[in-house]
């Protein structure tokens, strides 16, 4: 067997509401012609990207955070804005509010379409890394060509910031349950790969964005690089059951590698 791709650093955001049947998550669908996750819905995020490592220093609530943990935390951050519109960020100690952070973009917009690090210090803005909770850590199956080891965190949306999807990286945005986003999977409206699927199950069981950010610092993080495996039963995918999804061992069957 051919070595292994060395997995490329990455985060996701999983942004979170309460709603009026519960609590709520952000996704995103993903480009038909995408070269990962093709059409599939997915949570905001992300390769870490040089400049990611520039803007640690645009991060002052950064102490007690070790730098490689930070710059996961950044890229999230980072990725969300250019996806899907929304900033986690403060500006003279208070988070940016919806209409404040629309002037900023219009005042701002050669910087933000070029350099997001020159519009966060050009906007005067703290960008909020102490608002993300550490969720769970995946890595790619060692099978495939295109890797990424993956942070994911928790994160509550700004009540007034609204979320819109830019037309390249992500093709529509929406609230929903955990719980709705798997029952439409199973219908057929949605497409999601296993690491999503598992991290919306996983979410499912809390009913509240207080409860799911507080199970989650209470929680380890074990990481998670799922292995395929032929049994005597069938396919079967393999995960650390210390992980916190339920079950060590799955059906493969119609899973998405990614």
């Amino acid at each position: 067997m051919p070595d292994a791709v060395v997995p490329a650093p990455a985060a996701t955001l999983l942004l979170l509401r309460d709603g009026p049947d519960g609590l709520e998550v952000l996704m995103m669908e993903r480009p038909a012609a995408a070269g990962f996750a093709a059409g599939a819905m997915v949570f905001p995020g992300g390769r870490i990207e040089p400049s990611d490592r520039e803007l640690g220093r645009h991060c002052p609530t950064a102490h007690g955070i070790a730098e490689d943990a930070l710059v996961f935390r950044i890229a999230a951050i980072r990725e969300t804005f250019e996806e899907c519109g929304v900033l986690l960020a403060r500006r003279d100690g208070a988070m940016v509010p919806g209409a404040a952070l629309e002037a900023l973009r219009r005042s701002h917009r050669e910087a933000i379409g070029a350099d997001f690090a020159a519009f966060v210090a050009q906007a005067g803005l703290e960008l909020a890394i102490d608002a993300l909770v550490p969720y769970a850590h995946w890595i790619t199956p060692v099978d495939r060509k295109k890797r990424f080891d993956t942070h994911f965190y928790l994160a509550t949306a700004p009540a007034d910031q609204q979320a819109a999807h830019d037309g390249q990286e992500a093709m529509d945005t929406v609230w929903t349950t955990p719980n709705a986003a798997l029952r439409a999977a199973e219908e057929g409206r949605y497409k999601l790969i296993f690491a999503t699927l598992m991290n919306l199950g996983r979410l499912g069981r809390s009913a509240t964005v207080a409860e799911a950010l507080a199970t989650a610092r209470r929680a380890a993080i074990v990481t998670v690089c799922p292995e395929w495996v032929t049994t005597s039963a069938g396919e079967v995918i393999r995960i650390p059951e210390a992980a916190g999804y339920g079950a060590g061992e799955l059906p493969a069957t119609g899973m998405r590698r990614g």
